[in-house]
């Protein structure tokens, strides 16, 4: 009983995601918009690619003390309409456009880093003032007006298209399935080869059986995935670019020295300046880190809707931070992971859209992510206070 306690406690909002999605399931398979349906399955990824690149970046700032961000909505605005002004009103080529986009997120993200890290102005006074500032400069440039990009096919088609059908098998998107397949082979191989490694230099390792459940879990799902997007349009390129990031970001946060400076960070920030580690760099480092991925996640969200407004961004910050607390990002520092960030991310998108489809009100469906949001804060503090005590 004490083994499938710790098993509980170590995967509650797995087991939570699953709960969830079996019940919405439920609700919406008799009225023929099933939350599983291929075109749902495909409109939670769509619509939830910007959480996931933000949560990133935002994982990596409340690793360092729950340091947040609250400007990157407000960064997506205005980049956003400086994109939509060089390709549609100045008619640049788009590697252009998103070269300049990336450009003007540096700047930003250099500034707010300077401005936190190294004249100690609180991470939240700093960004709220981005919060601020960057939607008005958003707004103003365009005049308060919308700037469709429709025309711009190229644009469209990187961030909100799809894998061509080369091939079907059956009814299914060939390519997507093959895709599926080979992701799992990689899967397997690679946590076979890391347990291996693990023995062979004399390190604790986990069970056969154990990694063996743990693959067939994971490829179960992605099959699953890959079965229903191969049944609609395809693999959507937003979540090829959502892949790429995480798994970028994983290694970063898992396997590198600067990863590991940031767990450090938010454990004891002196402690970790007097064992030599340059805290202001990796807190510099941290938002000019978070304002790249909110540039990539502005690409995303203005191909999605296919235009540039004064309202895009809004609550982006608040959705990022609620998939990283939901998520087991400790609001306090020092603990989370990206997949971790993943599974809190991917259960609030799934009330969203769940919700949705039952039709009901916005204005409780705000409430209830409130309330999950406040019970992942409780789940922490009292996990922390049951380990304390062990």
């Amino acid at each position: 009983m004490n083994n499938v306690g710790k098993i509980f406690k170590a995967h509650t909002m797995k087991i939570v995601l699953v709960l969830v999605v079996i019940f919405f399931w439920i609700m919406t398979r008799d009225g023929g918009n099933s939350i599983l349906s291929p075109v749902n399955i495909t409109a939670l990824i769509n619509q939830n690619a910007y959480v996931y690149v933000l949560a990133t970046g935002m994982l990596m700032c409340m690793l360092i003390k729950g340091n947040i961000d609250l400007s990157v909505g407000s960064v997506v605005c205005f980049v956003d309409t400086v994109g939509a002004i060089l390709m549609v009103r100045m008619g640049l080529p788009v590697p252009v456009a998103l070269l300049a986009m990336l450009l003007l997120g540096i700047i930003i993200g250099a500034f707010m880093g300077w401005v936190i890290a190294y004249l100690n102005i609180p991470p939240w006074i700093a960004t709220l003032a981005g919060f601020l500032s960057f939607r008005g400069l958003g707004t103003a440039i365009v005049k308060g007006q919308t700037i469709g990009i429709g025309q711009v096919e190229s644009y469209l088609k990187l961030f909100n298209g799809t894998l061509p059908e080369l091939f079907k098998i059956g009814s299914m998107n060939g390519l997507t399935v093959i895709i599926g397949v080979i992701v799992c082979v990689l899967i397997v191989y690679f946590q076979f080869k890391d347990r291996a490694t693990k023995l062979k230099k004399g390190y604790e390792a986990e069970s056969f059986s154990t990694t063996a459940v743990r693959c067939a879990i994971l490829c179960a799902v992605i099959l699953f995935f890959t079965y229903k997007l191969a049944l609609d349009k395809g693999i959507p390129f937003s979540l090829l670019w959502v892949a790429a990031i995480v798994l970028v970001y994983n290694f970063i946060t898992s396997k590198t020295v600067v990863g590991r400076y940031f767990y450090t960070m938010g454990g004891n920030i002196e402690a970790a300046r007097l064992s030599g580690i340059d805290t202001k760099k990796i807190l510099f480092l941290a938002y000019l880190n978070m304002q790249f991925l909110t540039v990539i996640a502005s690409w995303i969200s203005m191909a999605r809707l296919s235009a540039a407004n004064p309202n895009a961004g809004l609550n982006y910050e608040l959705d990022a931070i609620s998939a990283c607390i939901v998520g087991g990002v400790s609001a306090y520092g020092g603990s989370g992971s990206v997949f971790g960030m993943i599974v809190g991310a991917t259960l609030i998108g799934v009330i969203n859209l769940g919700m949705s489809l039952m039709n009901v009100d916005a204005n409780w469906q705000k409430v209830v992510k409130g309330l999950v949001l406040l019970a992942a804060v409780v789940f922490e503090i009292f996990n922390n206070r049951d380990s304390k005590k062990a």
